[in-house]
């Protein structure tokens, strides 16, 4: 993680705390809507000329390193894209990938199936770290989801996509639709585009520039006039947690949180560092533990910094779902 004006990368961000991400949120909603209005246009001129609409995507395709660009990361803006990593030889990729393509089907165009060859396209398996396949990711709005590693039941499957699905309609105002066609109707039913908030801009804008202070002071004054917005909550714990790992050292925090587990503070920095830097999982159980050893105000320093990194992420993103089981089994 490279540092630049005391602050961490954005690019370091990527899957966890990404600085666009409250930004992308309102303009993926904005563009979802847009492409939904197309493809009822699309349909309606259609079934004006006596041709059946075409689906505007397929469920499943196969993306190479040439095309993940257009069919992956811009597709994604319209519909969550799930990430099937596999190759001829794994064994069990042969009984995922027939799951998956199943429940892709299934699903109707609630999320597109895209295959990576691992063998074929090496470099993209390198930028995602697989070390293992099958694995399974997904990309929403152009940010990164992991779901999972090695083969799963349908059912355990369908559970990671109805959360998936779920986290993009909330977070992002994302949701596919059957066979990605649109209906006649569509576009009337399409909710109107909404004036951005000038107060929510300017934190959004105080983020991107790196202006914590100035960010964090924004984002409170959005929500003293509106409590219960949840960009604007987002922002804030996203701008407050940069704020608290501006200057700290990354080998030096790690180094201290090993020397001593029941050092509370040193813990609270190395969870925020994990999760900044997208170990999502490392900063929750790192949490999670401390929670489980420690008592009284400690404790409940512990459980606070939890619940203010489960904001960060979203409350239904799967980490934090599987989180807050660990947590609730720790405390009771």
């Amino acid at each position: 993680m490279q540092p630049r004006n005391s602050r961490p990368n954005s690019a370091a961000l990527r899957g966890a705390v990404d600085l666009a991400a409250v930004k992308a949120a309102g303009e993926a909603a904005q563009k979802a809507e847009q492409a939904r209005a197309e493809r009822a246009r699309q349909a309606a001129a259609a079934e004006a000329d006596g041709v059946a609409p075409q689906p505007v995507y397929e469920l499943v395709i196969d993306v190479t390193e040439d095309t993940f660009e257009t069919e992956v990361v811009q597709r994604s803006n319209e519909v969550p894209v799930v990430i099937d990593f596999w190759a001829e030889w794994c064994g069990p990729c042969k009984q995922l990938s027939p799951i998956l393509e199943g429940l892709a089907e299934e699903y109707a165009g609630r999320f597109v199936l895209a295959k990576i060859d691992v063998d074929s396209n090496q470099l993209i398996a390198q930028q995602f770290g697989i070390q293992g396949i099958p694995a399974v990711m997904a990309v929403v709005a152009g940010q990164l989801v992991p779901l999972f590693q090695g083969a799963e039941s349908a059912a355990n499957v369908r559970k990671v996509l109805d959360q998936l699905i779920l986290v993009a309609e909330q977070r992002f105002g994302i949701s596919g639709g059957a066979g990605g066609a649109g209906v006649p109707g569509e576009a009337e039913a399409a909710a109107p585009q909404r004036p951005e908030d000038p107060a929510l801009s300017a934190a959004h804008d105080a983020l991107d520039a790196g202006d914590l202070g100035g960010a964090i002071q924004a984002y409170r004054n959005v929500l003293a006039d509106q409590p219960g917005n949840t960009e604007a909550k987002l922002g804030l714990a996203q701008a407050e947690l940069l704020k608290r790992v501006e200057g700290l050292d990354l080998q030096s925090v790690r180094a201290a949180a090993a020397a001593d587990p029941k050092d509370v503070a040193v813990q609270l920095r190395a969870a925020d560092l994990d999760l900044v830097g997208g170990h999502v999982e490392d900063a929750f159980g790192r949490l999670v533990a401390t929670v489980g050893r420690t008592f009284g105000e400690d404790r409940d320093t512990a459980r606070l910094r939890l619940l203010e990194l489960f904001e960060v992420i979203g409350p239904e993103d799967p980490r934090v779902v599987a989180a807050r089981t660990a947590l609730a089994r720790v405390l009771f």
